[in-house]
């Protein structure tokens, strides 16, 4: 296994080396790169943009953009062409492609991810910052959804065809049909204020006298913050769970070894859960990183945004928009080495769930 492990360790460095060169030629081929929208925004034509540009790039340049090199002249009409050069020279676009990717790979090695060009400061240190509110919104809304939808799951499939299984159906897809984003404005109405009772605040994930509060308190008040974004994640994302279960038990349950262990007289629920559990589960597991992932980086920024939750969520979002490649590259490299990490870490749990696997004797 301890081989299994260091082949699958290093075999993420070519993996990720080739998604980021992927993307960045995606970005090289995108128009409208930073040099561009400084020169619309000196030329007052700028659209799009959240924020506008501070200074400081330095050629921390986490990609580029053709727009940025072959469409300067478009961009540029109306300038000095020594301030279209100082500004190309600012954020690295004065050196070919290929020497830039070179140079943000090898400072990614060291996670080293250079200075955003929208915040003037160290993305490093932006990611350290915002990283606790989606690692906290991805973290519960994951185990909650799994301690819900797992159960439900299994009683959906015990109880075929019930009243319970139709129910719990019509349930769970009118959940999966409402976004969560208008799961999470139906909330703050009812009970953030909105118009009828205030019983969750509206921003942030801690008041601000947390840090003057002892950690009891501290606690009770994180999870009075993280209540209602959680929430409304978690109605979103519980359906796809609870039917993949619901499935994976009822095609192990018509299986011959069901059938034999019920004909030895054992009990229906030692029959489900040492027998049964054990390999339908592993269909479940085997979608947890996509759905850690997916939760984690992807399906957040709106629900921060409307809870006012400074996360990654909507740091990537706001990067694409203002095209601040260094937090958009960081970003991607970061939740590419996570989902990697995430993948190896579901293949161990594979061998915990079944010792018969063993992944040590395979190659990767």
């Amino acid at each position: 296994m301890l081989a299994y492990i260091i082949r699958r360790l290093l075999l993420i460095i070519p993996t990720l080396f080739a998604i980021m060169v992927i993307n960045f030629v995606v970005i090289q081929a995108a128009p409208g790169g930073p040099v561009e929208q400084i020169i619309a925004e000196l030329k007052g034509t700028a659209v799009g943009a959240t924020a506008r540009f501070g200074g400081g790039g330095g050629g921390d340049v986490g990609g580029g953009a053709s727009a940025a090199n072959a469409n300067q002249s478009r961009g540029g009409r109306g300038l000095d062409q020594r301030i279209i050069d100082q500004l190309k020279v600012q954020y690295g676009f004065d050196k070919p492609p290929t020497e830039r990717f070179l140079m943000m790979m090898r400072e990614y090695l060291t996670f080293d991810f250079g200075r955003s060009y929208t915040h003037d400061r160290p993305v490093v240190q932006l990611i350290k910052e915002k990283l606790p509110v989606s690692i906290s919104l991805g973290l519960w809304t994951t185990l909650i959804t799994y301690l819900v939808s797992i159960p439900v799951g299994i009683q959906k499939a015990v109880r075929d065809g019930s009243t319970f299984d139709i129910a719990t159906s019509t349930v769970i897809f009118v959940g999966y049909s409402i976004p969560s984003f208008l799961f999470a404005v139906l909330l703050i109405v009812l009970f953030a204020g909105g118009s009828y009772w205030s019983l969750f605040p509206l921003r942030g994930l801690t008041s601000d006298n947390w840090a003057n509060l002892d950690w009891p308190h501290r606690i009770l008040d994180y999870l009075w913050h993280i209540t209602l974004p959680t929430t409304a994640l978690v109605v979103g994302n519980f359906a796809g769970i609870t039917m993949l279960t619901k499935n994976s038990f009822l095609e192990e349950i018509h299986k011959h070894y069901v059938v034999t262990a019920r004909a030895k007289g054992l009990s229906e629920r030692r029959v489900l859960y040492a027998h049964v559990f054990r390999n339908a589960m592993l269909l479940v597991i085997a979608n947890f990183p996509a759905a850690f992932i997916g939760i984690l980086f992807t399906g957040t920024f709106l629900i921060e945004s409307i809870f006012s939750l400074d996360g990654l969520g909507l740091l990537g979002y706001e990067a694409a928009i203002n095209r601040d490649y260094p937090i958009m590259f960081s970003t991607l490299y970061v939740f590419t080495l996570v989902g990697m990490v995430m993948k190896l870490v579901t293949d161990l749990t594979y061998t915990v769930v079944d010792p018969r696997i063993d992944f040590g004797t395979r190659g990767a």
